[in-house]
């Protein structure tokens, strides 16, 4: 049983001296001696009480696990974190410009609702999107339900913390390009890469795919998209390398139909180009004056991208390469192709990503839904033009 005592000896009736709550940690006999020292008996003793209910009931915490600072419990979690390489860079980086910055030298036990709310304010502050903030906020609550866990906290200070409400993701029309401006793209592109801008404007694939595209890639009428490229730092610098497709394990894969044209345009560029063989891939787009085994890196394509954004006159628009994405998207939904297929082809999460990012752009669903139900109820009735 936990004791209340005083320590110092004194015989006088008001001591100035502490009260000193001795107690063992669970496990009999053979669990370690604690003390902990009160200004007043009353509190001592409600310590004490605590004590001893905490190890009846199983919720008894070392208060000594919970004194590990959260730039070294950081550190050992993610090293005992299972998860791609791609997010393990991701979580790196907010460990090192965020976490470790605001709290690192904080205790488990030392963090509080308020450091959270802090540490959430400073992410945003430094422009970081709601999405963005909200990602790294649930890194830091698995951090912390892992110490719970752990029993090293007794809760967890993320609980009191709300995401944060991020804002509409509907993409802007004026964020798409005309055809006449993807033309005009494609024609400013660097001979090597202009078949990146016909495989993001007619099949939907993201720039990372499109770097990762392979000669494996091509079947008849459509595209069996495998990997993209990701950037990974190591001894030698930045190098890029293949990694599977987002959202996607190594043995999935995503098949987008595509247009002859386009199975003519990658036809072409492997006659004039050919391929070079890349972690055992014949792709497309491996630099060749760099020779074997290298991808190219964003920076390379992001320099060939404002290089044809300028010859076509088109740097104050602000496309990136994600525009011409919104471009396959917009004109497949104009056409009349079904969200449901639009967002397997693109390979979102779910088809909540492609309705509430491009579901505004279908603009003449509303009078297709009323001509359809009007045709089915009352097909007799004059006046109507029919629906295709």
């Amino acid at each position: 049983m936990a004791s209340v005592i005083k320590k110092c000896g004194c015989t006088a009736s008001k001591c100035a001296h502490p009260w000193t709550v001795r107690y063992r940690e669970p496990g009999g006999r053979q669990g370690a001696k604690r003390e902990k020292s009160f200004r007043l008996k009353k509190d001592a003793e409600a310590f004490a009480t605590k004590v001893e209910y905490d190890k009846n009931a199983g919720l008894y915490l070392d208060p000594e696990r919970g004194k590990v600072l959260v730039r070294t419990w950081a550190s050992d979690w993610l090293s005992r974190h299972v998860v791609k390489e791609a997010t393990r860079r991701n979580y790196q980086g907010f460990i090192d410009n965020h976490l470790v910055p605001s709290m690192g030298r904080k205790t488990l036990l030392g963090v509080t609702a308020a450091d959270v709310k802090k540490l959430q304010a400073d992410m945003l502050a430094s422009g970081l999107a709601a999405t963005t903030v909200n990602d790294r906020l649930n890194c830091l609550r698995s951090m912390m339900s892992a110490a719970v866990k752990e029993k090293r906290i007794p809760e967890s200070p993320c609980d009191a913390v709300k995401p944060l409400k991020a804002p509409p993701v509907a993409v802007d029309p004026d964020k798409i390009p005309t055809l006449e401006e993807v033309n005009a793209i494609a024609e400013g592109m660097s001979a090597q890469y202009k078949l990146t801008v016909w495989l993001m404007a007619g099949a939907g694939l993201r720039v990372s795919e499109a770097l990762g595209f392979s000669a494996e890639c091509q079947r008849e009428g459509f595209l069996r998209i495998r990997r993209q490229v990701s950037s990974k730092a190591n001894q030698e610098g930045c190098r890029t390398r293949l990694v599977p497709l987002k959202h996607r394990t190594a043995e999935e894969y995503r098949d987008v139909p595509i247009p002859p044209f386009l199975d003519e345009e990658i036809t072409a560029y492997v006659e004039e180009w050919g391929t070079v063989t890349v972690e055992g891939v014949e792709v497309l787009f491996s630099p060749k004056e760099r020779g074997k085994g290298y991808m190219p890196t964003a920076s390379t394509f992001g320099y060939h991208w404002k290089k044809a954004l300028r010859a076509a006159g088109l740097e104050s628009k602000g496309y990136t390469p994600h525009s011409l994405r919104h471009f396959y998207a917009s004109t497949a939904l104009a056409g009349g192709v079904p969200l449901l297929e639009v967002s397997r082809w693109l390979g979102h999460r779910s088809i909540k990503v492609t309705a509430d990012t491009y579901g505004h752009l279908m603009t003449d669903a509303p009078e297709r839904c009323r001509l359809i139900m009007q045709q089915a109820l009352r097909p007799q009735q004059p006046g109507l033009r029919a629906v295709a």
